[in-house]
């Protein structure tokens, strides 16, 4: 606004509120990896209330002013501890029935103490995840905003953080075409803090980030390890790390300058187990930064270093022609597509839940999930490691994204960059996928393949893809895309979207692609218990008839290297209200309840078993 007048108020008439959260974005470069450090959960009943004009971020209501000027009290509009509770982690929509449809701002708040266990201790609250947009505040003081439903952040409350603590944080869950997602999407639009929050502690120079990995070499006798280190004085000096990983008999030293180590150290490759599905064998590696007698203020304090532990894999995912290598040899990745989203919880899981979607997975022989459509929780890929299962992780960068806009670019890549950061040491994933079916557009060509090549540039040992979409004018796996691309995905749902069949065999018999292709998606719907004949739609003997000829159709073509069919479980779709699908997308292989196999699960059991 570039006049006010001597009336404006700015709680009411400033339509650029919006501005000022925007000036501490807590992003990759803020994100601090948490995996092998104590935590304590901030999870529970906080208060709860749906702010759908966003009055609190609008009026600044978290700074709970309640007298004017003049020290007179004056009427307000907020009463935060009279607010009823709402589960954290939980998704909003599924806790209270008339909140079932709400994709606005809603407001969370809970107190917390917090006694620091040691002189210079630094302390960060993590956020696992909050849908789609969350702005947090401590004790009436703006700390930053966050964008990205299903990525963490990390917020630094170190010079904000009291004995007594009030937390505020407002969670919107509006859809935007400018977002990644936009807001033409294929599942259901959860809001909330759906995923845990930790309280982290954390020495003054603290161990930031690090990446231990096999050098992709294909000799299995080198890892590679990079250190980031940061807090007061411990960037601009020369300090001491040391990598262990006492089941290989390695302590080894890094240097770390200007808040940054690397080193690349020999393995016995006798001595390693390497990690497969099969034997997902875990080692016990820590990297610890050496103490520092360091001067503050003039005065000598103690630094005692840092220590962060965890339990890793060692393997090497790589492609040759049209195969996919996993140590050197070929493996078919036999599996399916998955959604986070539970009939009671909703975006919410658990290691439980996680722990019985793999057993599913593994009971239909599979050794490979698609994890759709965005990053699914942190304890997926850890779950995954100690299961022996392979992993493609994804980004949502989904149908029509508004690739001509930087905002949106920058979003996606934020997203891509913070999910690479939080899983580049889980051995199970094995494919970061840069999105989901897009037209092949010039706008869309620069957009996913510089996300492409961010991608290696975080990650060199990983393999890069996206779910692509057939070229259906001429009848071929063609896109231009697949130039950046190590693996091509292709989405095709032949003998349902499109009804002649034929034409799959069509498009696969003109291709002669030179590198490995997933069907990332195939498939068709059926509501569980429905029988009819093979073709009836809807019909569970539909659906298996369908899955019948795909698969036939799958084993001519050595191309393919591997499977994901849409999808393990029905799952929530506000698009989808026909008499069989009732708001939700029946493609599942298993019904929403988790436990009612369809006819074309044991069709994929089979086929997966030959395999």
């Amino acid at each position: 606004m570039s006049e006010k007048t001597e009336n404006y108020n700015a709680d009411i008439h400033n339509e650029d509120y919006r501005g000022q959260y925007q000036e501490i974005l807590l992003d990759h470069r803020s994100l601090v990896n948490i995996a092998g450090r104590e935590t304590e959960s901030l999870n529970g009943k906080w208060h709860f209330c749906v702010d759908p004009y966003d009055t609190c971020r609008r009026a600044h209501w978290f700074k709970e002013v309640r007298r004017n000027d003049t020290g007179a009290e004056q009427p307000v509009d907020w009463d935060f501890d009279w607010w009823e509770r709402a589960a954290v982690p939980g998704t909003w929509n599924l806790q209270k029935p008339e909140l079932y449809w709400y994709e606005n701002p809603a407001i969370y708040m809970r107190t917390f103490r917090y006694v620091p266990k040691e002189t210079g201790e630094r302390a960060f609250l993590y956020f696992e995840g909050a849908a789609y947009e969350a702005s947090v505040f401590l004790n009436g003081v703006f700390i930053g905003s966050h964008d990205g439903g299903s990525t963490p952040f990390t917020v630094d409350i170190s010079g904000a953080v009291k004995t007594d603590n009030r937390l505020i944080v407002v969670v919107d869950a509006s859809r935007s075409p400018l977002r990644v997602p936009m807001d033409n999407t294929d599942w259901f639009n959860y809001g909330g803090i759906y995923r845990d929050v930790h309280l982290v502690r954390a020495p003054n120079v603290y161990i930031k980030d690090w990446f231990v990995r096999l050098e992709p070499d294909g000799t299995f006798s080198k890892i590679r390890t990079d250190v980031t280190i940061s807090g007061a004085d411990g960037t601009g000096c020369e300090r001491k790390a040391v990598l262990a990983i006492p089941g290989l008999g390695m302590e080894e030293e890094i240097t770390v300058r200007e808040g940054s180590g690397h080193g690349v150290f020999a393995v016995n490759a006798e001595a390693l187990s390497l990690w497969e599905p099969r034997n997902p064998t875990l080692y016990d590696v820590s990297i610890r930064l050496l103490p520092e007698d360091a001067k503050a203020g003039g005065d000598l304090i103690q630094d005692r270093g840092d220590l962060i532990q965890d339990r890793l894999g060692f393997r090497e995912i790589k492609t040759r022609g049209q195969k996919i290598l996993l140590n050197g040899k070929e493996v078919f990745l036999k599996g399916v597509s998955v959604h986070e989203d539970h009939v009671i919880l909703g975006k919410t899981t658990t290691p439980e839940i996680i722990r019985e979607t793999i057993r599913d997975l593994k009971e239909m022989n599979g050794n490979y999930l698609r994890l759709a459509h965005y990053p699914h929780d942190r304890c997926f890929a850890r779950i995954a490691d100690e299961e022996g299962i392979l992993l493609w992780e994804e980004i949502p960068v989904y149908w029509a994204i508004a690739f001509g806009n930087r905002n949106a670019y920058r979003d996606a890549e934020n997203q891509l960059a913070e999910l690479i950061q939080r899983d580049r040491n889980r051995a199970s994933v094995i494919i970061w996928s840069v999105g989901n079916e897009n037209p092949d557009t010039d706008e869309r060509l620069d957009f996913m393949s510089r996300l492409a090549k961010k991608a290696r540039e975080l990650d060199e040992t990983r393999l890069v893809s996206a779910a692509c979409l057939v070229n259906h004018a001429k009848l071929k796996i063609e896109d231009r895309l697949s130039e950046f691309l190590d693996v091509i995905g292709v989405n095709e749902y032949y003998g349902w979207y499109e009804p002649d069949f034929d034409k799959l065999s069509a498009i696969l018999s003109n291709s002669s692609p030179d590198k490995p292709v997933v069907v990332t998606e195939f498939g068709g719907g059926a509501r569980s218990g429905q029988r009819g004949s093979v073709n009836d739609l809807f019909s569970e003997d539909y659906q298996k008839a369908l899955y019948i000829k795909q698969v036939e159709t799958f084993k001519k073509y050595p191309f393919i290297a591997g499977l994901s069919p849409w999808i393990l479980y029905d799952f929530r779709c506000p698009r989808r209200f026909n008499r069989y699908q009732e708001g939700y997308n029946r493609k599942g292989l298993i019904d929403a309840d988790r436990k009612t196999k369809k006819l074309a699960f044991f069709v994929m059991q089979a086929f997966y078993k030959e395999k």
